[in-house]
Order: structure tokens, then sequence, then C-alpha cells
């Protein structure tokens, strides 16, 4: 098939798409968790996360910025380095020398160029969105429809702790901060232990949403011991228990049991999730910023959810606030419902640094949209330049 070329196309002036990109900048940082034993439900402890922002220079000295991460757990194999060599090596001579305003092509041209590697393409998506709202003096939410919400709730995430003491103590200090949904990590502890600690933090939260995540750790047999279990204490949905590709299992423990199932490694492209709503083995998801390919890949797995009638939990993994600006911008423009999920984790809970001029405002458990143009927010140099690991 034969497609116009983009510079003979309407709808953007002859003066904007004379706004070429020059460059692409990628900078590894190592932020360090605020707890210095830091563990999800699968793998072991980590001081810090690494984490990687592309810049993308423009001939008019107009900047955009995206960030991805090594999170080297289940659904991600990337390391810093492979995700600077996909940048450098494949997918940056398909942005350099062209307009942001040719976001789709650029896409089509990098999933031609690279399989999959949503993790290398999404900080660039989310830099061309950033160029394109600054150049045009808007909030990337004008781009995407407008505003719809000023603020959206996140949830707490419960980690993994040595003692039903810590779990419970952690619990209740995000309630106190305002939280009223929790992330409860379910899976590297016995399954008695899991049960046990579901059992308190309902003791201990009555009004709390609690939803549970297993990080695809469990097998079928416990999950579903489990899950008969939790159900006498309200459990809103529950995450990811089983491996990312044991769909089956999915839709058999959604049968058995009246607790909603979620999917998270589960889905990186569109194609994962048709298979999920195929098979009924999920009514909620979750997605990522870095895992599913910035603002353009979420959006369209939004899009495919909601049709099928699932409820939408916005996630990331532990980051900064450029990556919980690109979910904030997409949650701005969103017409419907969204969950109160760990977007903003990173911000409110789990890292110690942040790499951002101005931190999104948080009040409680909600954080408010950021109203500059693109992406809305400003790297801090000094915050970079004492965290990066190629000084």
């Amino acid at each position: 098939m034969n497609f116009d070329s983009p510079t003979s196309q309407p709808g953007v002036s002859s003066v904007l798409r004379k706004v070429l990109v020059t460059k692409i900048q990628t900078i590894p940082l190592r932020v360090p968790f605020r707890d210095p034993l830091y563990k999800i439900a699968v793998g072991g402890h980590r001081s810090h996360q690494e984490i990687l922002i592309v810049r993308l220079e423009t001939n008019e000295g107009v900047t955009g910025i995206g960030e991805t991460m090594a999170w080297r757990r289940l659904g991600s194999v990337e390391t810093i380095a492979s995700l600077r060599a996909a940048i450098h090596d494949l997918l940056s001579p398909l942005v350099i020398g062209r307009s942001p305003f040719d976001l789709a092509l650029i896409i089509r041209e990098m999933n031609q160029a690279l399989d999959k590697s949503l993790y290398a393409k999404a900080p660039i998506c989310d830099a061309i969105y950033d160029i394109q709202g600054k150049l045009l003096g808007v909030p990337v939410y004008e781009l995407l429809g407008g505003k719809v919400r000023d603020k959206l709730g996140a949830c707490s995430v419960v980690t993994i702790k040595d003692s039903l003491e810590e779990t419970l103590a952690g619990a209740q200090d995000s309630y106190e901060r305002g939280f009223r949904a929790f992330n409860v990590k379910v899976g590297p502890n016995s399954r008695e232990t899991d049960l046990r600690n579901i059992r308190a933090i309902r003791d201990n939260l009555r009004d709390a949403i609690i939803r549970i995540d297993g990080n695809a750790s469990m097998n079928f047999d416990d999950a579903l011991w489990l899950l008969k279990r939790a159900e006498n204490y309200d459990i809103d949905a529950a995450e990811q228990l089983l491996s990312l590709w044991d769909i089956e299992g999915l839709a058999e423990l959604a049968r058995r049991t009246c607790i909603p199932i979620m999917v998270d490694e589960s889905i990186a492209t569109e194609h994962d999730l048709l298979q999920v709503i195929g098979r009924r083995a999920a009514t909620v998801f979750q997605t990522k910023i870095a895992k599913n390919g910035g603002i353009w890949g979420c959006r369209n797995l939004w899009t495919i959810g909601a049709a099928a009638g699932m409820r939408i939990y916005p996630g990331n993994h532990p980051c900064t606030s450029v990556s919980t600006a690109a979910v904030m911008q997409m949650a701005a423009a969103w017409p419907g419902d969204l969950l109160e999920g760990p977007f903003a984790a990173g911000i409110t809970d789990a890292l110690a640094n942040d790499i951002v001029q101005n931190p999104l405002m948080v009040s409680g458990r909600h954080v408010y949209v950021p109203n500059g143009p693109g992406l809305g927010v400003t790297l801090d140099e000094d915050a970079i330049q004492s965290m990066r690991m190629d000084k």
C-alpha cells in the first residue's frame, strides 16, 4: 500500500513542518529506592531502579523527554545496555531528520525495524508527544482530545516485608496519608502467610479497597486456594497470580472464583489483550508506560479494553515524574472510568529521589494533571548528573 509523503499532508503549518529532530540522547540513571531492600513478589531485593531518560533535540531548540527502565523481571529482559543499543543502532535513524508531527509514521517504521521491544520505543514516543505539545504551547492532553479530569487517585503498593507488623505499619502509614486503595503483594511467602496478611489488612482498614498482586509468581493450586479463602475479605481484584503465558490458567481461575481477575505481565501488545478478552481470562488489566510502548501503546490498549467492558488499572513500574506525567496526560483526556492504580508509586512511595524541577503535585492519594506544555515536567540537570550511571 502506498502512503502520501507526510510533508504533503495538510493539518500542520509549514512553519511547524520545518522543525526536525536532530539528535537523540540517552541518559542512564541509577535512582535509589526509599527502602534499600525493595522487593516485589518475584526476584530479589533491589536498592535502586535503573532508569533510562531519552531526550530528543530539534533544530529549533525545543527538546522532548521520555522515560523507560531496565526492569529485569517477568515480561522484561531489557538491560540499560540493550535499551541504548536498540535506540541508537536501530530506532534513532528512523527519527532523526523527521518532523515530530510524523509520529504515526515513525511508530510504523519502528515496528517494522524492530519487533516488539516496547521498552525501547516507549520513551521515543513520549518524547515526540512532549515536543508536539511544546511546539503548539499546549499540554499533551490537548493533543489527545482535551481535558476530562484534573486529578486521578493513586493506590498504595504494600510491598513484601519480613513480618506482619512491618507490613501493617506500611499499609497504615499510607492510609494516614490519604490512600484508600491498596495493592498487596502475594506469592513469595506461603499461601497461609499471604492469607494472614490479607485478613490483617482488611481487619485494620475496614473501608479500604484491597487488590492482591502475585507478579506471576504462583502455581495454579496455591492461587485457587488463596482466592477461595480471600473471597471472605472483599477483594476488588487479583492481579496476575499465574505466569504470564498461562492465559488458560487465568481463565480457569476466573471461572472458579468471584474475585475479578486482573492481568498485567500477560499484556504487552494489543494482540495479547485480545487473547485475554477472547478467553475471558480477566476483566481488569493494568498498563505501564514502558511495558506497553508509551502513551501511544497504552491508549490503544485502553480503547480495546474499554470496548470489551474491562476495567482499566493505570500503572507504572517504579518511575520518576516523567513517566508519571505521561500517565496523567492520558488520564486527563480519557473519557471513561479509571481505577486508582499504581501509576504514581515511584513518586509517592518507592523512589527516594525525583529528576525534575517541578515534581507532580500530590495531595493525599490524588495526583494532579500538569498543565504546562508537553508532558509538563522539566528535567533537573543537577539531579540527573548526581545519579548518572555513566559519569
